[in-house]
């Protein structure tokens, strides 16, 4: 059986792996700290009901500020790099169908938050990269 091989510089995984990262680790301080301004989006978004779906908002908030942050961190600096990825895509998927799908004025988030998937797939795709 032939193996499609690819060679990937092994600089630009680990700068994908940090440039993917940060903006989980910047929306994680926001979750932390402006605890308030993220339950006010989810009030004010077309599907915002699905925030209460673990309990009071401020909780889902609060516990995604904490996952984002620590799987954030474990992403920038390849550490379970995989399981980092797919718990940021179970962050991502929700926050996503929470608040930017249903409204237009979100329309470019809304491709922003896909691109971001893409880039955690291409983790949990390839977890045995062997970076050169």
């Amino acid at each position: 059986m032939q193996s499609n091989t690819v060679e990937v510089s092994g600089f630009s995984v680990r700068l994908l792996r940090v440039m993917v990262s940060l903006i989980f680790i910047v929306a994680s301080l926001n979750h932390l700290l402006n605890t308030d301004k993220a339950v006010a989006r989810i009030g004010n978004a077309k599907f915002g009901a699905l925030g209460h779906l673990l309990g009071p908002p401020e909780f889902s908030v609060i516990a995604s500020g904490v996952v984002m942050l620590v799987a954030g961190l474990a992403l920038a600096v390849g550490y379970r790099t995989k399981w980092a990825a797919v718990l940021l895509i179970l962050m991502l998927i929700p926050i996503t169908l929470t608040i930017q799908v249903g409204q237009m004025a979100t329309i470019g988030p809304l491709f922003k938050n896909i691109a971001i998937l893409g880039g955690l797939l291409f983790f949990v795709l390839n977890p045995k990269l062997k970076m050169q």
